[in-house]
Formats: C-alpha cells, sequence, structure tokens
C-alpha cells in the first residue's frame, strides 16, 4: 500500500476511534445522570474527528506532514496514561506526634448540655472552645425541625439508621469464648478481609494498632472522660460504599440518609467480625459511628485503603473520599498489609481545590499541606464546618460530591484514575477536564421524586 494511502488510513481510523470513544463516554454520563457532561462529550465527538479528516485532504506533502505530526501528538498523549511522570508529592512525614482527645472534637462537643456538670467542666478546661461552640448551638442543629433542608421523611429516615447504630452499640464487645482456636495468621487474615467484602464492605485491610491511632480520652458514652485502655495488636479497617446518586444530592436530605445508611452498614459489618473473632477465642472490639476508641481514617490508611486528602477524609483508589469506614481491634493473630503511599493523591489534591471551592463555610484549607502535631496534612476548620451542618440540618457533604475522585467505579473514570497515578500531567488535565464537563462548582442534583413525599391533607 503507498505510503498516503497507509496514512489516511491510519488517520481515519484515529479519527473513528477516538469518536466512538467520546460517543461511549457520553452515553455513560447521560446514565450517571450527568446531562452536562453528556453534551459536552457528544460536541467534541462531533469536532475531535475534523482535524484527522481535514488533515487527509491536504495535499500530499502539507498533508503527509500534519498527519504524521497529528498522528505523534495522539501516541504521545496515550502514553501520558502509561509512563510515570511527575511524581513529586510523597506520602511522607504522616504519622501524628500528638493523640486526640476524643472530648474535642465536634460530634463530642455537641453532645454536651448546657448547664450540665460535664458541660462546665469541659469549658472549664477548654475555654477557648466556648465562642466557636456557642455558635453552632445557636442553629437548629443536625436532623432538628426548623434547619434549612428539613424534611421530617428524609429526616426521620436518617435517624432510624442513626437509632439501629446505637443499638449496635452494646454488641461491639463482649464475651471470649473459652475454648481457642488456631489458624494461620495469613490464612485467617485472607478469610476476614473476603468475608468483609461478601458482607458488603468494598475493601478492607490490615495493621497493626499504633498508639496514635488511640484516642486519649473518651468523648461519648458511658465512659466519658475515661482513658482510652485499648492492648490489641491488630487493626482491621473496612470501607463501604456511598451511593453517588444520593451524595449528589448535597447538601440536602438525601446526603445524611446515604451517611446514615453506610455508617450503619458499616457498622454491621465490624460488629460481626468482631464476634466471629470473639468466637474464635480471641478479645475484639468494632469501633463504630458513635463509639470510637480509635481515629478510623489513620487505621485505614495504615492497612493500605487510601490516602488522607484535603477535605480530612480517606480518599481511596475507586471511590475517592465516597466511603464510610469501620474498624475492629483484636489480638488475633494476623498478616499486616503493606502500605504503598500513593503520592498522586496528594500531588491531585494540592493542584485541585475543588473541595475548597464548592465548601459553602469556607471550611477547607487552600494551599500545601503543613505540619501540624509533626504530620503535614491538611486541616479543615471542623467548627465553621459543623456549625454549617447545624444551620442546613444534614452533614453537607458538598466536598464530596464535587471531588474528582468521587466518580463511578467504572472504566471510563478508572481509565482517568490510571492517568492521573501514573503522570503529573494528566493529573493537570485530568483536573481541566473535570472543571469542563462538570463544571468548577457543580450545582446539586435535584432530589428524585420518590424523596419527596410531602404532606398530606
Amino acid at each position: 500500500m503507498p505510503e498516503r494511502a497507509m496514512l489516511d488510513v491510519l488517520l481515519a481510523g484515529a479519527a473513528i476511534a477516538l469518536f466512538a470513544l467520546l460517543v461511549v463516554a457520553s452515553v455513560v454520563s447521560m446514565r450517571e445522570g450527568e446531562p452536562r457532561a453528556a453534551r459536552r462529550l457528544a460536541g467534541l465527538a462531533l469536532v475531535a474527528p475534523v482535524p484527522f479528516f481535514a488533515t487527509a485532504a491536504m495535499p500530499a506533502e502539507s498533508g503527509d506532514l500534519a498527519g504524521v505530526i497529528l498522528l505523534a501528538a495522539l501516541s504521545l498523549a496515550a502514553l501520558v496514561l502509561v509512563v510515570p511522570t511527575g511524581s513529586k508529592h510523597r506520602a511522607e512525614r504522616d504519622i501524628p506526634t500528638r493523640r486526640i482527645d476524643e472530648r474535642d472534637i465536634m460530634f463530642s462537643r455537641a453532645r454536651l448540655e448546657p448547664e450540665s456538670e460535664r458541660f462546665e467542666a469541659y469549658y472549664a478546661e477548654r475555654p477557648e472552645n466556648r465562642k466557636a461552640d456557642d455558635r453552632f448551638r445557636a442553629q437548629p442543629g443536625l436532623l432538628e425541625r426548623g434547619s434549612v433542608y428539613f424534611d421530617p421523611f428524609m429526616f426521620a429516615a436518617a435517624d432510624a439508621s442513626f437509632e439501629t447504630i446505637t443499638a449496635l452499640h452494646a454488641m461491639v464487645d463482649g464475651p471470649v469464648a473459652l475454648e481457642r482456636e488456631t489458624a494461620d495468621p495469613g490464612a485467617i487474615s485472607a478469610f476476614i478481609k473476603r468475608w468483609a467484602i461478601a458482607l458488603g464492605a468494598v475493601d478492607a485491610g490490615i495493621t497493626d494498632l499504633r498508639d496514635y491511632h488511640k484516642y486519649t480520652t473518651v468523648g461519648r458514652g458511658a465512659e466519658y472522660g475515661q482513658p482510652v485502655r485499648l492492648d490489641h495488636r491488630f487493626a482491621i479497617a473496612l470501607s463501604v460504599e456511598m451511593s453517588k446518586e444520593m451524595i449528589d444530592r448535597a447538601p440536602r436530605g438525601p446526603t445524611v440518609m446515604e451517611s446514615a445508611h453506610q455508617y450503619m452498614d458499616s457498622g454491621a459489618i465490624a460488629v460481626q467480625l468482631a464476634q466471629f473473632i470473639r468466637n474464635l477465642g480471641y478479645p475484639a472490639r468494632a469501633h463504630i459511628d458513635g463509639n470510637y476508641r480509635v481515629v478510623c481514617p489513620l487505621v485505614a490508611r495504615d492497612a493500605g485503603l487510601g490516602e488522607i486528602g484535603r477535605m480530612g477524609l480517606l480518599m481511596t483508589p475507586t471511590l475517592g473520599p465516597r466511603v464510610r469506614l469501620a474498624v475492629v481491634t483484636t489480638d488475633l493473630p494476623l498478616t499486616v498489609d503493606h502500605r504503598e503511599p500513593e503520592h498522586s493523591v496528594l500531588d491531585f489534591c494540592t493542584l485541585c481545590e475543588k473541595c475548597a471551592d464548592v465548601c459553602p463555610s469556607q471550611s477547607i484549607a487552600r494551599g500545601p499541606r503543613r505540619e501540624i502535631d509533626g504530620a503535614l496534612r491538611w486541616q479543615i476548620d471542623s467548627e465553621s464546618c459543623f456549625t454549617y451542618w447545624s444551620k442546613i440540618g444534614t452533614d453537607c457533604a458538598r466536598c464530596m460530591s464535587a471531588c474528582p475522585y468521587s466518580h463511578p467505579d467504572n472504566p471510563m473514570h478508572n481509565l482517568v484514575r490510571m492517568a492521573i497515578r501514573n503522570s503529573g500531567l494528566a493529573r493537570r488535565v485530568a483536573l481541566a477536564a473535570d472543571d469542563y464537563l462538570y463544571g468548577r462548582r457543580p450545582p446539586p442534583a435535584d432530589v428524585e421524586e420518590w424523596m419527596s413525599v410531602g404532606t398530606s391533607g
């Protein structure tokens, strides 16, 4: 075949392949409920082949040169997906030198009853927190009537999940079987992780339980104010997926429904795993919503489930921050997973700042990580964040819904994730593409009709 004819075939093939790829991406986006992205991808599908066919129509000499340049550029773009480049943000210096007192987290402070002995004692010890806490107490409160997005049905659904979690608190720990079973640590570790996934977890990992994983002092429940006593050797972390469709409605009621639902599901799995281990004759404790002795994101990171990103949440490889976590600690001999720090997440979070742009309360830090308690990290303004939650009645999740890592786990988005993981240039291109397709500040999706119960008269 003459050289020009071969070049024309290659140009036509590239144009058709690019057109087909963009059409498929448009259809996938429409199925994902992303009409803006679907329209823009369809437009690109019509425009992208034009340079290839225009080049094929050019006179021989100029057309040959332009065709070679165009195909070389396309090949170079494809190489960006697989050739590691631009890796500069290392997951280093990420071990804190100070443990957290659970009494200081916002969920604990929100439970303090004004004028109670516990209330007065806390603010006598932490007077610097009083002014900020008065601001959130002036708001209606999370899941309370009078909040901006109050809906009696959606909020009751969320409360039903949280109340179920409270019922699970009685099962986080318990008596250990007198007869102890023995098993190879590697085999039982694989069994536990695979069973967790069979029960509904997306991922599970195991790490040594370290001091900085543990709170110093209990901040909720009957043991409030007591030192955390947890001498287990190992920690099993698990994650469950939060529905993209529900989170896309953030900050309205569906997001808190989904948040509560997945706290409940992760808690149920953790409680089952802990009971299973106790049945084998080993102590085990589940750590679930409202009844923690450990900081779950730190445990999950060290168990290899992801990295902690700009918004302070665990960023998982395929779902980003769109997960809920639970942990089981135990003395059952296990094999720990080797954590492979993922620099690309930190690099992307440094570039992106999309979560900071969409945050209604401007609680998410901008700029690079800074050293806090001996570790390089980003720290959100938890007081302003929780005050906003107390105003609107939900746990917001605008940051989670806008995060480019939160897109569904499917081949189209996983191809982008692969490029982000491999290439610094691809991270910049992917961010620009995400802004173009979905918007720099993507608006919340409409609440689905089935959720709008309304009231009957």
